[in-house]
């Protein structure tokens, strides 16, 4: 997601819950064969708010804000929030309100140097019965009481209540959305199908309250935040293995998304990156930021090199925690506010992935912060 990471996390637990699921010979709400989904292809032409919503005729889609915090003690502190859609396989014209055609998934996660390791939740259901819902009309997606929506205002607002901790934050942008790879057509592999529909809102700002871990009251907190909204049809390639992905806000006001797709012989299937400069972030209004020219951007390639790893004692998967990272003619270096970002979400979608809050380094020097997430290195992702 990003890679079509989300993409595989979701369609892995959608699999789980309902693998015994079987295709007829009916059409599907988007006039496919009944277990088909409509691809992915160039010329969609992003609308907002609509597309800040969910497309239900997709297989997989997700709404994913990472984040870096402080609070009063300043403090540092990484959070997480994803909800994931899937489309299943079940007939959507089943006038059943039981008939599962469509699956909600959600993680949240704090990660706390001062508590050594990540709080973390997962919810799942299936839309209706006031269980949860999502809107095609804009961002409002909920499970229970926990609710990503956006305001009039543009603000992204946070609610996530449960045992383990406790969000309700909001997130207010500089400008508009950022479209990713051409125009929001996000290639994810070599065929073309292998794409995405993807677009980020980097350097949110970010008030609010968090509770918890460890029982700690609630307080304030501010910082700064990265959302990915990305939905396809398509899964990971049969060559890869995982991927690694980041999304860095970076001091000057620019921010950084670059992911690369691993073969499973180690080699990279695909890779990209998109430097957003400032005056690219910065106006009011919910079009997407323009492009300098027509047709897609020249292609970056960046280069992830694993610099320190460390291993999980209760999965034992090796994941390299501290990276460098070449983009371009510039070199950075992201270091882990702690190793144990590790979340094993196999209650939900199944999967075990490592999703850490990172510093961002520069010549030795601290030049912004951000999120990398790492899949397969806990055993090549089956779906």
């Amino acid at each position: 997601m990003s890679p079509v990471r989300r993409s595989l996390l979701l369609a892995a637990g959608a699999a789980g819950l309902l693998g015994s699921a079987r295709a007829g010979n009916t059409l599907a709400q988007d006039g496919a064969p009944l277990g088909a989904w409509p691809p992915v292809v160039p010329g969609w032409r992003l609308d907002f708010p609509r597309d800040h919503g969910a497309h239900p005729a997709y297989r997989t889609e997700w709404w994913y804000l990472t984040g870096w915090l402080t609070d009063a003690d300043e403090a540092p502190l990484g959070v997480q929030i994803t909800f994931f859609r899937s489309r299943t396989r079940h007939d959507a014209a089943n006038p059943s309100r039981f008939a599962p055609t469509q699956l909600l998934f959600a993680h949240a996660a704090i990660a706390s140097a001062r508590r050594g390791r990540l709080a973390h939740a997962e919810r799942s259901a299936r839309p209706g019965f006031g269980l949860a819902d999502f809107s095609m009309r804009d961002l409002d997606v909920s499970i229970g009481n926990w609710r990503l929506h956006r305001e009039p205002d543009d603000r992204i607002v946070a609610t996530i209540e449960d045992a383990a901790l406790e969000l309700a934050l909001d997130f207010a942008p500089p400008g508009p959305p950022v479209p990713q790879g051409d125009a929001g057509f996000s290639r994810k592999g070599p065929l073309p199908t292998q794409a995405s529909w993807y677009y980020s809102r980097p350097q949110l700002a970010v008030t609010g309250a968090i509770g918890g871990p460890d029982g700690r009251p609630t307080r304030p907190v501010r910082g700064h935040a990265w959302l990915d909204h990305e939905w396809s049809s398509e899964i990971l390639d049969p060559q890869a293995a995982g991927w690694d992905w980041v999304g860095l806000n970076l001091d000057d006001g620019s921010a950084l998304m670059a992911f690369r797709i691993r073969r499973r012989d180690g080699g990279v299937l695909w890779s990209d990156a998109n430097w957003i400069a400032p005056e690219h972030l910065a106006g009011p209004g919910v079009e997407p930021a323009p492009r300098p020219s027509a047709g897609p951007p020249p292609p970056l390639h960046p280069v992830f090199t694993a610099l320190r790893k460390w291993r999980s004692p209760r999965t034992g998967a090796s994941w390299p925690v501290a990276m460098r990272l070449a983009v371009g003619d510039r070199v950075l270096e992201l270091d882990p506010l702690l190793d144990d970002q590790e979340i094993d979400a196999s209650a939900s979608t199944g999967t075990v992935y490592w999703e850490g809050a990172v510093r961002v380094l520069e010549g030795g020097r601290q030049v912004g912060a951000g999120y990398l997430e790492l899949t397969g290195y806990a055993g090549a992702l089956r779906l």
